[in-house]
């Protein structure tokens, strides 16, 4: 029986990226220290070297507020990951590929148990533009904003410490502005200052709604930075009257603490929890509205993913059954940045067991995820496919309720998509559903997904291509006879034959495999003799004689045992192989000598 495999996301480095005009440029910080800022033409050869591509998509955990009102146009601070995990397939996967003489319920242990590095995760552009928020609110809180005073990082530290409610605020505003600076903003000076604490105390003063906006901006931005400068916020006790803020009657204080709490959230599991643990998502939940702006529910969304983000461990039940009747309702909004935001969370929700795949599920959010899978925007795209590619990694139950909401008929579409990216997701989500049962297979042929999985094996980059081998494996290992039929009359065979010079012994391995299983299929059908011919047209038997040299000692057996049961008999007993003209001639001839079963079409989208 095939696997079932899951993608597992982390966060290393941070690139800080301004919000895109024509073209971004680019800045990084490695671990929050001394960004320096690099021209966009630099963009495309850097991203590779951060195991990324400039087609990339990531989703940031933190970002600084670096321009509001008066600035507009400067880039917004985002911090984002990268140096994701490698795409090579683990052992543990490779070793429990094949399934043969075990029972169903064994197979769908292992199917969940094996996990496969599938990409470097791709995920940018969440939220480069919604956070650069530049309308000055008729609040209260706002109105003296404009009113800045210049001061020297002496002078703030006396005015915070002071006692007149005035220079606390102006004190507080040029520390934000100072923090706020486009270049090299000084987080770690303002932290060793010691003005942490107080800050947390301006949070607290209900009577000064201006000093409570600017406290919980220069909070934000501090919670941006490194972990230990989050951390820093964190002990010194902001995320309580951050939440409290959530029921500030300011809108501009209410905002800017949820995006302090995005930014504490977004540092990892354990401040996310002690977000969670604040109460924070009933306030958080009670914001979303018709009638808030646009920019507000973008910030509620991207902190409401940030809560749902990161599995080491996942978020508390609780939490997650609060959120998802409202990341539902999220996703039919119209706006992309909502959108985006909201598909990423899903996407942390259902990376995991059964349990989790079925919860997200359970909401009914597939047929929508899969009408946003044909989006034209790669930043809805990308977290809609990821989210339905790890529910394809459940049950066969719940693969087939994605089969029903329309999964099968636009995965073709993407498996030709322009991005390399998105094929290879496309591929990944494939590879699950073949993972099923010989049912859900003949869905996938139904459906029209072998030409263009043919095309990528023949001509996609190599790590498409490499998922494309997974998905053929998984689909010779689950299919009927028929379908293996079908399967080698695409014209699968020649493409795999080719992959057998890669650089790669599990992908070699593993299309041995394939070819093996061809070949004894073909043995039932007493057709063994025209399947070596076809192989040895195309070159195959060279090719597998050749790796039974390999420095690789699975793979040399593996290609020893295909020599020795399958091309060495015609020799022993002196029998000549019949030549055929055509390899399609030997297809029909196939085909024609064996009628599998019929098979029923798949369903239609609910």
């Amino acid at each position: 029986m095939p696997t079932k495999t899951c993608s597992p996301v982390g966060i290393t480095p941070r690139v800080v990226l301004p919000p895109p005009r024509a073209f971004p440029s680019l800045t990084v910080g490695p671990s929050g220290r001394g960004p320096g800022l690099l021209p966009p033409f630099l963009l495309g050869p850097l991203l590779p070297s951060l195991g990324g591509t400039p087609d990339c998509v990531f989703p940031c955990t933190k970002l600084s507020v670096w321009t509001r009102f008066a600035h507009v146009g400067k880039p917004l601070w985002l911090t984002v990951p990268v140096n994701m995990p490698t795409l090579d397939a683990p052992e543990e996967r490779l070793r429990k590929f094949k399934y043969r003489g075990k029972d169903a319920s064994m197979r769908r242990q292992q199917r969940m148990a094996v996990s496969l590095e599938l990409r470097k995760a791709k995920k940018d552009e969440q939220a480069l533009k919604r956070r650069n928020i530049t309308n000055v609110s008729s609040d209260p809180a706002s109105e003296q904003l404009t009113k800045g005073v210049s001061l020297n990082l002496q002078e703030i530290i006396n005015g915070v410490n002071a006692s007149d409610p005035d220079l606390c605020f102006q004190a507080t505003q040029a520390a934000r502005k100072m923090l706020s600076r486009e270049r090299n903003p000084p987080l770690k000076l303002i932290v060793e200052a010691g003005l942490i604490p107080r800050l947390v105390e301006f949070l607290k003063s209900s009577l000064h709604p201006c000093l409570q906006f600017e406290a919980a901006w220069a909070l934000t931005n501090i919670a941006s930075g490194t972990s230990e400068q989050t951390q820093a916020v964190v002990e010194s006790g902001a995320i309580q009257p951050l939440v409290e803020l959530l029921s500030s009657p300011h809108m501009t204080v209410c905002e800017q603490a949820v995006w302090a709490l995005g930014n504490i959230a977004g540092d990892g599991p354990e401040f996310r929890d002690l977000v969670i643990s604040s109460n924070a998502i009933p306030h958080l939940l009670a914001l979303v509205s018709s009638t808030i702006p646009i920019t507000f529910l973008r910030n509620i969304t991207w902190t409401l993913s940030n809560l749902c983000r990161n599995k080491s461990p996942y978020p508390c039940k609780k939490a997650v059954k609060q959120m998802l009747p409202v990341l539902f309702h999220l996703l039919q909004h119209e706006d992309g940045e909502v959108l985006s935001d909201t598909c990423w969370a899903l996407s942390y929700l259902s990376d995991g067991c059964n349990e989790r795949i079925g919860q997200v599920v359970d909401t009914g959010v597939l047929p929508r995820l899969v009408q946003l899978m044909t989006s034209s925007e790669l930043n809805i795209l990308t977290p809609s496919l990821r989210t339905v590619g790890n529910i394809v990694t459940g049950t066969d139950h719940q693969t087939q309720v994605a089969i029903d909401a329309g999964i099968l008929n636009v995965l073709p579409q993407l498996l030709m998509h322009p991005r390399s990216s998105i094929q290879k997701e496309a591929a990944w989500a494939l590879s699950n559903v073949a993972a099923g049962p010989c049912q859900h297979i003949q869905q996938l042929i139904a459906c029209g997904t072998l030409p263009p999985l043919v095309a990528l094996l023949k001509n996609g980059e190599f790590k498409v291509q490499k998922e494309a081998v997974w998905t053929v494996a998984n689909f010779t290992t689950g299919g009927t006879i028929d379908q293996l039929i079908q399967l080698v009359h695409s014209g699968v065979l020649e493409p795999l034959v080719n992959l057998l010079t890669i650089q790669d012994p599990k992908i070699v391995t593993i299309i041995l495999d394939v070819i093996s299983l061809i070949l004894k299929a073909a043995e039932k059908l007493s057709e063994k003799e025209n399947m070596c011919l076809l192989i040895e047209e195309i070159g195959g038997v060279d090719k597998i004689e050749a790796l039974q040299l390999h420095e690789n000692p699975q793979v040399a057996l593996t290609a020893l045992n295909i020599i020795e049961n399958h091309f060495c008999e015609g020799e022993e007993n002196g029998t000549i192989l019949p030549a055929l003209d055509q390899d399609c001639e030997y297809l029909n001839h196939l085909t024609k000598n064996y009628q599998g079963p019929t098979t029923s079409k798949p369903r239609t989208t609910p």
